[in-house]
């Protein structure tokens, strides 16, 4: 009986959706398969089932320092940044002096990643976080040095797919320093489409060492290559032609990765790109006629034509930790100097962070630098469990640096003229210019926001799409048939449950939603468990209806991204909340995460509703998922002061908003800030009788005695350290020459530069 009904089935109704399916649904080119399959999906998979199970998130291992770890931190790490002056690397140096490149080859900081075995630190990825959050507390230039040779460069794809010999030798030079990395990705002609490139080899015979060798006579063109002008090894994506067979039938192989010392002929390196005038060592390399032998290529003779692949397993590194860290780090600074200034900056006789307006931009500060930093430590989580979280990757990396960039934007107009004029007293104006250079890079945002983050998540992270598609994809018809029935069937039953449960969620307000025992954060779960449910059924509509054609639909495609964006960072907000002990003090923080991320998500299904081409559907989806329309507005004003307070009063949330960061050194333009912030909350008593009695003058309160001696030479003190934090820096216009000629000219600099 069972058996005939499965036949009919697939007869009569199997067999003519498997048509529709083949020329609706997208089909995978060759990269799109090859960045699938580089990948793994974790908790974005769960909220793509419109049913997450809570306890797993809540059960995953909340991220911590080993002894050794928290000693390098302490030690290491902390020196590193008392060495730096962004000031002077950037307007007077050019770059990091000799002395900080010989620390850092001397501290390993470019082995963080690579095994004890090979003389590496092997740090996890949230040491690894954690060491890039402080160092881009105090040097973007520094930061980005330390982060490039640990996230996508030949290291990482060297432990993941070089052969013991090439990692028996590169691995320790790397780790010690005595090879300073780069990796030629990004060409002229191939920017956010790398697989475009025209950067070539082609195999052959040539010289090596004396010997003739099977090797590749490589020509290639590339730019932006962070670490370029310095390196000493490139690592280099090309295509790789076999015009004359030498490796088997196939003429194109595809792309390629290997290793190039810099020094053979024909390698051009040297010349400097200023990305947003930070002076990391980037810049153009070119390549003409450069003969490497066979066993150059990352992996041997079995990884050719497999670059793609690898670069995609390699790309979580780089978009889950280094970027998403530099944000957290860019907006905890942010927060802290912001909160610092406003409370010591008055105006019309009061603190400026009294002013409702300017406590709208500090509390969506604080909020943003909690939310950022709960979603780096997720993901080191997850990374640390094994995982290359590929979808997870792209959010963090598109939306950490988008925040970021609305966090110190926030920033600067509250320190407004303070941030604007630059000098050796600004803070925030090299971070500010900083910014555009996330942004753009590993993915520029736009791309991934668009394509990526829905793209791949719903084929990866959907628990039946990507069978679906493989079905289809099966030669044999009636196999592929008989799969996809299978698989088919499951998927509406999935549907039609995740049916069930958002129409009872969202027509109960989330009432019945599920969600774990949590105190005051329970709320949310019902409230985010609601929206998965929504989500995931409207993926499931847009795929419906628009198959392929939704990759055409960016706007759409950008919306759902967002969802499950928000969804993954109000996650990571609740999973901090629960690993911290759940500090009553911190409730605001996330309670305007949370009411801010509900908005955004409404925002964006009432948006997707407006514009999905099947009216229909789109009607329908409304009907279930958003009845009543959009009726969350964000965090509340009492909310947002409350978050604003926090930053303006040392507190123990205060500080763990802002742990790990550096906080200058004596006499630098934050240490200033701190002494003046501490000063400021030690004479606030007095301070505030003076203003009662309406004095201005110490001396005079001393004697109607308003206050004591020892108020009084404190309330000096604090009045000198104010001036001195509000102070900006003005220039002769000698001093504004900025490229007068140095004494042994440029070359001379480059070359102070490159021997380090």
């Amino acid at each position: 009986m069972t058996m005939d009904w499965q036949e009919t089935r697939q007869k009569w109704l199997t067999r003519p959706i498997f048509g529709w399916a083949k020329r609706a649904l997208p089909t995978m080119s060759e990269t799109e398969q090859e960045a699938l399959e580089a990948g793994d999906v974790w908790w974005e998979a769960d909220l793509f089932t419109g049913n997450p199970d809570w306890q797993q998130l809540l059960n995953t291992p909340k991220p911590e320092l080993t002894a050794e770890e928290q000693a390098f931190m302490d030690g290491p790490v902390e020196e590193l940044c008392n060495m730096l002056d962004e000031w002077k690397i950037t307007w007077e140096d050019g770059d990091l002096p000799p002395e900080v490149w010989d620390f850092i080859r001397q501290n390993r900081f470019f082995g963080m990643i690579v095994p004890k075995k090979y003389g590496g630190l092997e740090f996890s990825a949230f040491a690894h976080s954690e060491v890039v959050r402080k160092i881009s507390s105090r040097s973007a230039t520094a930061a980005v040095t330390v982060m490039v040779p640990n996230s996508l460069g030949p290291g990482e794809l060297l432990m993941q797919f070089g052969t013991d010999e090439q990692r028996e030798y590169w691995l320790p030079r790397l780790a010690r320093g005595e090879e300073v990395p780069c990796f030629g990705l990004t060409s002229p002609e191939a920017g956010s489409d790398a697989a475009s490139m025209v950067d070539s080899g082609v195999l052959c015979r040539g010289t090596w060492k004396g010997e003739e060798v099977l090797g590749i006579r490589l020509n290639w063109h590339k730019r932006y290559i962070t670490l370029s002008p310095v390196a000493t090894v490139l690592g280099l994506a090309f295509k790789l032609h076999d015009p004359d067979h030498l490796l088997g039938d196939e003429e194109n192989l595809g792309i390629t990765v290997a290793l190039v010392p810099t020094d053979l002929p024909g390698v051009t390196t040297g010349r400097r790109h200023l990305p947003s005038f930070q002076m990391f060592q980037n810049g153009p390399t070119e390549g003409k006629d450069v003969f490497i032998p066979l066993e150059n290529v990352i992996g041997g003779e079995a990884q050719v034509g497999k670059g793609w692949k690898m670069l995609m397993a390699a790309l979580a590194a780089g978009r889950g930790i280094s970027l998403p860290s530099l944000s957290a780090a860019a907006a905890a600074f942010s927060a802290r100097t912001t909160g610092a200034y406003a409370r010591i900056r008055e105006q019309f006789g009061i603190p400026i962070g009294k002013f409702e307006g300017v406590q709208e931009r500090m509390g969506a500060i604080a909020a943003t630098a909690y939310q950022l930093d709960a979603a780096r430590r997720l993901t080191c989580a997850g990374l640390d469990s094994g995982r290359k979280l590929a979808v997870i990757s792209a959010i963090m990396k598109s939306h950490a640096t988008d925040r970021m960039r609305q966090a110190v934007n926030d920033a600067m107009d509250v320190h407004a003229g303070k941030a604007v004029i630059d000098g050796p007293n600004n803070y925030l104006g090299n971070l500010y210019r900083a910014v555009p250079v996330g942004i753009t890079v590993e993915g520029a945002n736009i791309l991934t926001r668009n394509l990526i983050i829905f793209g791949q998540g719903a084929i990866r992270a959907h628990p039946y799409l990507l069978k679906e598609m493989e079905a289809l994809e099966e030669e044999d018809r009636d196999a592929a048939i008989e799969k996809f029935d299978k698989v088919f069937w499951a998927h509406v039953g999935h549907g039609l449950k995740t049916a069930g449960r958002a129409f009872v969620r969202n027509w109960s307000g989330g009432l019945v939603a599920p969600a774990p025992r949590a105190g005051k954060a329970s709320r949310y779960y019902r409230q985010l468990s609601r929206r998965a449910a929504g989500f995931a059924l409207l993926s499931d509509f847009a795929l419906l209806t628009l198959g392929g054609a939704l990759k055409r639909k960016e706007m759409l495609s950008a919306r759902l991204g967002d969802i499950l964006s928000e969804l993954y960072f109000l996650s990571a907000a609740l999973k901090r909340w629960e690993d911290e002990g759940r500090q009553k003090e911190d409730l605001p923080l996330l309670a305007y995460c949370m009411e801010a991320g509900l908005a955004n998500i409404d925002r964006r299904f009432a948006e997707l509703f407006s514009n999905m081409p099947n009216r229909l559907v789109a009607g329908l989806c409304k009907f279930i998922i958003q009845p009543l329309g959009a009726r969350r507005h964000g965090p509340k004003d009492k909310t947002t002061t409350e978050c604003a307070e926090i930053l303006m009063s040392p507190s123990a949330t205060r500080d763990r908003l802002t742990a790990g960061l550096h906080w200058g050194h004596e006499g630098d333009a934050v240490a200033k800030l701190e002494r003046a912030f501490s000063l400021s909350v030690l004479t606030e008593r007095p301070r505030e009788a003076m203003k009662k009695a309406r004095i201005d003058d110490p001396q005079a309160a001393l004697a109607t005695g308003d206050i004591t001696s020892a108020e009084a030479d404190q309330i000096a003190e604090y009045r000198k350290a104010v001036a001195e934090v509000i102070a900006v820096d003005d220039f002769s216009p000698k001093e504004l020459a900025l490229h007068r000629e140095k004494d042994d000219g440029d070359e001379g600099q480059t070359a102070r530069a490159a021997n380090f």
